[in-house]
């Protein structure tokens, strides 16, 4: 890396070397991907979302390939907080690299007991999912109204020791409304977007192609909605925002970040190309090395206000 660069990002108080973490859900615990570069080189790591017991996740077909994009209903499977905390949390301590828990619950009881057993372990902050649109209970049910939001986060923070994140849906009327009743009730960042709610037909068959119905579509075709629900948010929040959805490559992140985002994720684009986190990251430099940008801090937010005189 350039020396001269400077990428490092504050994200609430959780110092990341770099801007580029790597999305919940598409990452599982990073073991995988291990294999094909150090983890070492991510400014963090959101894990797959948990919960408090193990979970199988929903029936299959659980992955649908579309246009640009995939739509997926596993569901949250994942082995539950306290095996990820013995078994997962040593593997990816071996890196340096930050680990950011994705909690979820189906009760706002069971959000308060997710968080305060995180905050005890040696993670670095948690992203609360409140907008998973492939479980029945919980998640986006609490996250697809402004009084659902708060009341999650406000009693979800009264046990938080740790930076809490709070991951929005987009499968809202106004996003602006769902981030600031976030940040009212005491969330230090969000992160968005989610998934958006879709669904697949196999018109031979004659029915659903996902066992669920319906998934969360994610990837290139989500890009143009993420940008702008980022742009949005950011003029509405004063928290720091995590910008994700569609992004494939350097420019993807610094779009992200001329649109307010203070750190992207990714996650679809790694079943495509298993590198496209460093290969972010040095794309990133390139761009900043190519356009006099000395610290990354210094393209957030930067998008003009007007473009002439008719930017929407």
């Amino acid at each position: 890396m350039n020396k001269s660069l400077n990428l490092a990002v504050n994200l609430a108080g959780m110092k990341l070397k770099n801007p580029v973490i790597a999305a919940s859900g598409a990452f599982g615990f990073g073991r995988e991907y291990s294999n094909y570069f150090d983890l070492g080189r991510l400014g963090g790591i959101a894990v797959k979302g948990l919960t408090p017991l193990p979970r199988k996740g929903n029936p299959p077909p659980r992955i649908a390939e579309t246009p640009a994009g995939i739509l997926n209903s596993v569901g949250l499977q994942n082995p539950g907080v306290h095996a990820f905390i013995e078994k997962e949390i040593p593997f990816i301590r071996k890196f340096d690299t930050a680990i950011i828990a994705n909690a979820s619950g189906n009760t706002v009881e069971e959000y308060e007991n997710m968080v305060e057993i995180l905050s005890d372990s040696d993670v670095d902050a948690i992203e609360l999912n409140l907008s998973c649109p492939n479980v029945k209970e919980g998640c986006m049910s609490f996250g697809s109204t402004p009084e659902g939001v708060g009341k999650v986060v406000a009693r979800a923070k009264k046990y938080a020791k740790k930076p809490l994140i709070v991951k929005l849906t987009p499968n809202v009327t106004d996003i602006t409304e769902i981030a600031r009743a976030a940040e009212d009730a005491g969330a230090d960042s969000v992160s968005l977007i989610n998934t958006l709610l879709g669904m697949a037909i196999d018109a031979k068959a004659r029915r659903p192609v996902l066992g669920n119905i319906t998934g969360g579509l994610s990837g290139p075709a989500v890009k143009p909605v993420a940008l702008r629900m980022v742009y949005q948010v950011s003029k509405a929040v004063k928290i720091p925002i995590i910008g994700m959805g569609g992004i494939s490559c350097g420019t993807d992140a610094v779009e992200f970040l001329l649109a307010g985002a203070s750190a992207v994720m990714i996650g679809t684009a790694g079943f495509v190309n298993p590198l496209v986190w460093v290969e972010t990251i040095d794309g990133l430099e390139a761009y900043m090395r190519e356009n006099g940008v000395h610290s990354v801090t210094e393209l957030i937010g930067e998008l003009p206000l007007a473009y002439s005189g008719r930017l929407m």
